[in-house]
């Protein structure tokens, strides 16, 4: 079985994240270049961005956007 798509785009920020791609501070695309990024639907991004949320590596601002957390505030 193949692994849901939502899980792909978390795995992928992940990566970025853990890789330095995307440092702390970094601005992540808005939800729909997300969704033209990889392909998949509004609710795919969504749920990988409240996994994301919940492990503590992105935080979102209210009228500002998603952005990655800095380490000392995870």
């Amino acid at each position: 079985m193949s692994t849901p798509k939502y899980e792909q785009v978390a795995s992928a920020i992940r990566d970025q994240i853990r890789t330095g791609e995307l440092k702390p501070g970094d601005q992540l695309p808005t939800t729909q270049g997300l969704i033209e990024m990889y392909g998949v639907s509004y609710g795919s991004v969504r749920t990988a961005l409240l996994i994301l949320k919940a492990e503590g590596l992105i935080e979102g601002r209210q009228g500002e956007g998603v952005f990655v957390r800095h380490p000392a505030s995870r």
